[in-house]
């Protein structure tokens, strides 16, 4: 039977550094704050803002939505982030994904001040992350998969890790990372022919494709550790991009969804505002 790797045990052990950076910062006259961009009324997207509303809330965090219509114009949107980076009340600016395609997303993306982008969506910022430079700012998701890694004491120092996607917000930064923690690191996706004889050899699987179900029992092998960062809805129930209850049986560890790497990724962005807003205040 496998260990099940809880995120919110992570969340919790992470908890108590996060609220004393609060209580310095406030100490300071500082109120560390988020600003989140929004366009349109996606249910997903609301979904999200409402559960880190009420995550940072509790922990001393504002946020604020900035919810605008999705008929808004580019040039209009980009002078709203541009008089966000100048509030020097929002330390952290996240822009909701996806945005309509009428919309330019590197023309957001480079509108974003880099000191102030905690999701890592600022060109600056991810060439940090492929030059290995921790000055920057990681993707709160890649960095909740490494996160876990550490909380539960896995090294990947000469393991075989398989990350199936490569998008810029998960799949290639945490395949960086992984890389720079010594791991072989292999990058498959939608295109990849026979997924499950390359993944079936990893000792390390980090799913995030972005298909429900994708990663079967044939696509691991036996006592390899699973982390799924999938997060689909099929009929009305979240899901990962793993099957769990037919892979579950032949690993050592996996996350589950809900529970795992997502319960983990809003304390990454905790810690992301408050190192902004501590760089900011000329703290760090």
């Amino acid at each position: 039977m496998a260990v099940i790797l809880k995120g919110a045990d992570v969340a919790q052990a992470k908890k108590p550094a996060i609220m004393a950076r609060v209580d310095a910062l406030k100490a300071m006259g500082i109120c560390p704050a988020l600003g989140i961009v929004m366009v349109g009324n996606r249910d997903d997207s609301q979904a999200y803002a409402r559960g880190a509303l009420k995550a940072l809330s509790a922990c001393g965090i504002d946020c604020n939505v900035a919810n605008f219509p999705r008929d808004i114009k580019q040039q209009q949107l980009l002078e709203e982030i541009r008089a966000m980076n100048a509030d020097i009340k929002v330390h952290g600016i996240l822009v909701m994904r996806p945005i309509p395609p009428a919309i330019e997303w590197e023309a957001v993306e480079n509108m974003v001040s880099p000191q102030k982008d905690v999701d890592c969506i600022a060109s600056q910022n991810l060439s940090k992350v492929f030059k290995g430079e921790r000055d920057g700012f990681n993707p709160c998701t890649a960095q909740a998969v490494m996160e876990v890694l550490e909380h539960y004491g896995i090294s990947v120092a000469g393991k075989r890790a398989v990350v199936i996607g490569r998008s810029l917000v998960v799949g290639k930064p945490v395949a960086m990372m992984l890389l720079q923690r010594n791991a072989t690191v292999t990058i498959c996706h939608s295109k990849t022919s026979e997924l499950a004889r390359v993944t079936s050899g990893a000792d390390i699987i980090v799913a995030a494709a972005g298909t429900a179900g994708l990663v079967k029992s044939e696509h691991v092998k036996k006592g390899s550790i699973v982390l799924d960062v999938g997060i689909n809805v099929v009929d009305g129930k979240l899901t990962g991009d793993v099957d769990f209850k037919q892979v579950e049986p032949y690993v050592s560890m996996i996350t589950p969804v809900p529970g795992g790497i997502g319960s983990v990724t809003t304390s990454v962005l905790m810690e992301n505002i408050l190192t902004a807003a501590e760089r900011l205040a000329g703290k760090t």
